[in-house]
């Protein structure tokens, strides 16, 4: 069998539609990337009939959900759907579907951004769930392999192709990686996920050093290709990707053919499989060196299949001139009348001039990842009247509007002000990331979702004006695994627990000194300190005030914090973190937050490693 691909350019199509033979891809715009293929529905609706019927075990029915992208929660009888947005492409009518398919039955009335540049929908009963995939289909949207031991969405630098210092626009290699893989047979049940990304520069928007596999473009003697790093990863042993080739080239599908030889290689990983906890590519590569992953990429590019495969992109890349959408320069338009000053704030932070002329980029700050059917629809006419079309979302749980001309940022802001979507400081200290943790995920510990909101309400009542605290970023985990990338933050945390006699208190552990800007990444140092949920925004008052009081002149967050050490943070908050006896007047402490019941540790099996 061979990997599904859309049909070339102009040529015929074959068979019904929604077959292998002729998979629904129209078009190449943002979501129309991964075929859909309707007879994938019509099995999805009976097997979960006959699950709920009683007539298919639970474990055989998770690995078959699981590849269409709706995974089990912590909560009984309802699912999460994962939508895959490969670069984190959207397009209106693809918002507007988001915003149908939430509405009719997502009881939270929301859609989640992912730091996997995801959308999430949770807590859909299973019979909504395939009918809410089947209707997300109808917009080219795809959750196949959103979940499961297979490729997962495919990561990108949601500037690439508007920024400056690009070497080339690596979309349609994306593209194309993402079509060769879907559906692939050697990807279907291999001992863990793989996830990957793609950079469009040396600043590494996109984060590849925590990928399992992961591309920087580069160019030698004129021909298009690629730095390929393979092995990086967070969660409990977490590894920066070491480079595996400095070079593979694009146009031929080098890069393509070279994955697969890493991916075959893994799958014979027998060893790997007997603790999926730790069957990640980075264990590989932990336990044998780069080198000897290298080294056995080149025998095993020497193996009959190779001849067997097409690895020509040119079918499957994805092709599409955005700038011939894109706005043509307003007759009018309306600018700031009398004080402007809270619109410049949100231009400070949110527009960034792209490399053609007349053009930016706005990113806007979206609250936990959280958007309402109502943001999902205004957002299309946004995107609509004023960016061309499309939007990219972020691996920070934001989305970034693309082509908007320069006079049109201030209508933009006002109409995303409407929307509740206007506030400024992207990407700076209150722009707080977290994953969903106890709200829905079956691994969570505590309620990063409610710490999220707690530390940016104290952030904000902290009145920060400060330029270089401003660029501070902090993340939260429900648990060790780092779905929220806190290992990578100035000031990250995970969730955890204090026992306190037969009781026990929400907790976290913090690292300090995390790093993904510049092309660099930094995992931070664990503190040695366990601290109450209910006790965190102190801890991260103090240290912001600590690093203000402290630092020398022009000192970065991460500079200071290697020059005063590890130790000195964990002493600025010791008392903290001491725990507190239970009874009436310390139950607050025993309560997570955004929770009304005493906390318990309920952890229960991650579906990841099914």
């Amino acid at each position: 069998m061979e990997p599904v691909s859309a049909p070339p350019a102009g040529g015929k199509r074959k068979g019904k539609q929604g077959s292998l033979d002729n998979p629904e891809v129209y078009e190449n715009v943002p979501g129309h990337i991964i075929p859909i293929l309707e007879r994938e529905f019509d099995d999805f609706d009976n097997e979960a009939e006959k699950f709920l019927g009683g007539e298919t075990p639970e474990d055989q029915f998770i690995g078959f959900r699981l590849k269409q992208g709706v995974y089990g929660q912590r909560q009984a009888d309802v699912q999460m759907i994962r939508v895959k947005l490969p670069f984190g492409g959207i397009t209106p009518e693809q918002m507007e579907a988001f915003a149908d398919v939430v509405e009719k039955y997502a009881p939270l009335n929301k859609g989640h951004i992912t730091t996997r540049q995801n959308v999430q929908i949770h807590h859909v009963p299973l019979r909504d769930a395939a009918q809410a995939i089947r209707e997300l289909s109808d917009s080219g949207l795809s959750s196949r392999e959103g979940c499961g031991n297979t490729v997962r969405n495919v990561t990108g630098d949601p500037w690439a192709g508007v920024c400056e210092g690009e070497l080339f626009d690596p979309t349609p290699y994306v593209g194309a990686y993402v079509r060769y893989f879907v559906r692939h047979p050697t990807t279907q049940l291999m001992p863990r996920k793989v996830k990957t990304a793609f950079t469009a520069t040396d600043e590494d928007r996109a984060i590849t050093g925590i990928h399992d596999i992961a591309y920087i473009p580069r160019i030698r003697d004129g021909v298009r290709g690629f730095e390929l790093r393979v092995g990086g990863g967070t969660s409990i042993m977490p590894r920066i990707a070491p480079t595996l080739r400095e070079f593979v080239t694009a146009d031929d599908g080098e890069y393509l053919k070279v994955a697969e030889a890493v991916f075959r290689i893994f799958d014979r990983q027998e060893w790997l499989r007997a603790n999926r906890a730790r069957a990640r590519i980075k264990v590989f590569v932990d336990k044998f060196g780069i080198e000897e992953l290298a080294r056995q990429v080149d025998e095993e590019l020497k193996g009959d299949w190779v001849a067997e495969r097409d690895f020509d992109p040119t079918p499957l890349l994805f092709i599409d001139d955005e700038e011939a959408g894109a706005p043509a320069v307003p007759a009018t338009y309306a600018s700031p009348n009398g004080d402007g000053s809270e619109f410049e704030r949100w231009r400070a932070t949110s527009v960034v001039p792209q490399r053609q002329k007349g053009f930016s980029t706005v990113q806007l700050k979206v609250i936990r990842g959280d958007l309402t059917p109502e943001q999902f629809r205004g957002l299309a006419e946004i995107m609509r009247q004023y960016s061309g079309g499309y939007a990219r979302t972020t691996v920070h749980q934001n989305l970034v509007l693309r082509w908007v001309r320069d006079e049109a940022t201030f209508e933009v802001w006002r109409a995303l002000a409407e929307l509740g979507l206007g506030d400024a400081g992207v990407d700076e200290i209150n722009d707080v990331v977290s994953c969903p943790g106890t709200d829905s995920c079956k691994l969570g510990i505590t309620s990063s979702m409610g710490l999220n909101h707690a530390v940016r309400e104290r952030i904000e009542s902290m009145g920060i004006e400060d330029p270089l605290t401003k660029r501070i970023h902090i993340k939260m985990s429900g648990c060790p695994n780092g779905c929220s990338q806190h290992h990578i933050a100035n000031i990250g945390f995970y969730g955890a627990s204090i026992k306190v006699g037969e009781h026990a208190i929400p907790a976290y552990v913090a690292h300090i000194g995390g790093n993904y800007e510049g092309g660099e990444v930094i995992y931070g140092t664990r503190l040695k300190v366990r601290l109450p949920a209910k006790r965190v925004p102190d801890a991260v008052e103090r240290w912001v005030r600590m690093y203000e009081a402290e630092r020398e002149n022009g000192e970065v967050f991460n500079d200071f914090a290697e020059r005063v050490g590890q130790t000195r943070f964990e002493d600025e908050v010791r008392d903290l973190s001491m725990p507190v006896e239970f009874s009436l007047e310390n139950m607050q402490y025993f309560i997570d937050w955004q929770r009304k019941e005493p906390f318990q540790v309920i952890r229960g099996e991650g579906e990841c490693a099914v």
